[in-house]
């Protein structure tokens, strides 16, 4: 299941996205518009600016921004910043690879040949998926 931090990471990546003009966007406003916690939503946003797919400017007319185009932000580097691995198991992990304690052969594990199968249409969706495509415009009812 998507942690609701992950959850909140896009929608406050989807808010910039459609918000943001030359502006950065206030922490406030996103909580406010998403309906997310705001402590919370300052964490996960800070995480991102840290992996820098974000970057922050402080003061009056600060707030967080994009630090790349929309359609360069492939859904792989948010999830493994937001979720960590995208594999279900360590031992299918392309990133993170760990054998499984309890298995004696993954060559004949009937779950890693599934979880390996699982992994590679979730990097099929992430890595054809872009910030940009989630990004649909809504801008009506966006409160400043």
């Amino acid at each position: 299941m998507l942690s609701k931090k992950t959850k909140y990471g896009l929608k406050a990546l989807t808010f910039i996205v459609n918000s943001a003009g030359d502006n950065p966007v206030q922490v406030s406003a996103i909580a406010k518009n998403e309906q997310i916690p705001q402590k919370f939503l300052e964490s996960i946003l800070l995480t991102l600016r840290k992996a820098g797919v974000l970057g922050s400017k402080k003061g009056k007319h600060g707030g967080y921004y994009l630090r790349q185009d929309p359609a360069d932000i492939l859904m792989t580097e948010v999830m493994r910043v937001l979720e960590g691995p995208i594999a279900m198991v360590p031992c299918v992990s392309l990133n993170y690879y760990e054998k499984c304690d309890d298995c004696v052969d993954e060559d004949t594990c009937s779950v890693h040949k599934l979880m390996i199968q699982v992994r590679d249409s979730a990097l099929n969706v992430f890595r054809n998926t872009t910030l940009a495509d989630l990004a649909v415009k809504k801008t009506e009812n966006i409160v400043k």
